[in-house]
């Protein structure tokens, strides 16, 4: 029996419409017709071609690259269910764009996970659902509720059966870099291996040095353990040292975010690690070549669980309990 007694709609943008396919497909729902579309000058143009009012409205839209026009998207988006008298607007962001500038890291700096927060929250959204947001304190810079999936329990799932016959003994978790030592942790702790760090220092952004490991990675099977790959620039500096300096017998390394920018792909291919796992909380970038190192787990399955229990109003922290 439904609480509320409204009716549940999901509509997508164009950032991942495959995803937002196969969350209703796991929910049972077909997605709701609408149209997110360009005038000529770039603008977006939204059409909604169902009514949502009073009904429980999920906006699935990752604000990956393109990250503005996948913004506006759904800022836009947001606007036409709050005009068309919408019962409640969720925006269910797998990949929250800008999350890496939460703080001032120098004088002038500004905030934009913040400022995007605000413009969220204007527009009209009455929560956000997003996974894995690079500092879990972004939560904060809403006023509105914010529901932060985690992508740990599904990597954990894997490895364990991927180990499940040679055992985890020698399986070590690793953080590539300080930043990272909190959630590698909880990862290590959820699969019950031991934990090392790759302590480097960024001369600048997207340029990193690896200066020592702590730990014991020597003859071991590591999983470097990271929020998102961007220019995978650190991930495979790490795993080089690993190799190189640490002694590792071999590196597989997953990471919630594939945002793959830049040299990232052809980076991958040439470097010490064996298998990289993402989730599709970002579709593959277009135009680039597929390779067999990296493999995608499905987020369908948990953001549907989520926002079922959204509409339910029914708790979702018990949820990686």
């Amino acid at each position: 029996m439904i609480a509320h007694g409204k009716e549940i709609k999901i509509f997508s943008g164009n950032a991942h419409k495959q995803l937002a396919e196969d969350i209703c497909r796991n929910i049972g729902i077909k997605l709701g017709d609408a149209t997110v579309d360009h005038f000529a000058d770039g603008e977006v143009s939204v059409s909604l071609y169902e009514t949502v009012r009073g009904a429980d409205v999920f906006l699935v839209q990752p604000t990956c690259n393109p990250v503005n026009d996948n913004l506006m998207e759904l800022l836009i988006m947001i606007d036409a269910c709050l005009r068309a008298s919408a019962g409640r607007i969720t925006a269910v962001v797998p990949y929250f764009g800008y999350s890496r500038q939460d703080r001032k890291a120098k004088a002038r700096d500004p905030i934009s996970a913040k400022l995007v927060a605000n413009l969220l929250t204007t527009a009209g959204a009455d929560r956000v659902l997003t996974m894995d947001l690079h500092a879990f304190q972004i939560q904060g810079f809403f006023d509105i509720p914010v529901d932060n999936l985690l992508g740990a329990p599904l990597f954990a799932d894997y490895y364990l059966q991927k180990f499940a016959q040679e055992g985890l003994e020698d399986v070590v978790a690793v953080s590539p870099d300080v930043g990272s030592v909190a959630r590698t942790r909880a990862f290590a702790h959820r699969l019950g291996i031991s934990l090392a760090i790759v302590d480097k220092r960024r001369p600048q952004a997207n340029e990193s040095e690896v200066m020592n490991i702590i730990g014991d990675v020597k003859d071991k099977h590591v999983i470097l353990f990271d929020d998102m790959v961007d220019t995978a620039g650190s991930l495979c500096g790490a795993a080089r040292a690993l190799v190189e300096i640490g002694g590792a017998k071999d590196i597989f390394a997953c990471a919630s975010h594939g945002v793959l920018s830049g040299k990232a792909i052809d980076r991958i291919k040439k470097s010490a690690i064996q298998e990289l796992l993402l989730l599709d909380t970002i579709p593959y970038p277009v135009n680039q070549p597929t390779l067999e190192q990296i493999k995608y787990l499905s987020v369908a399955p948990m953001f549907a669980e989520a926002i079922d229990r959204v509409y339910e109003e029914v708790s979702i922290s018990t949820m990686f309990k």
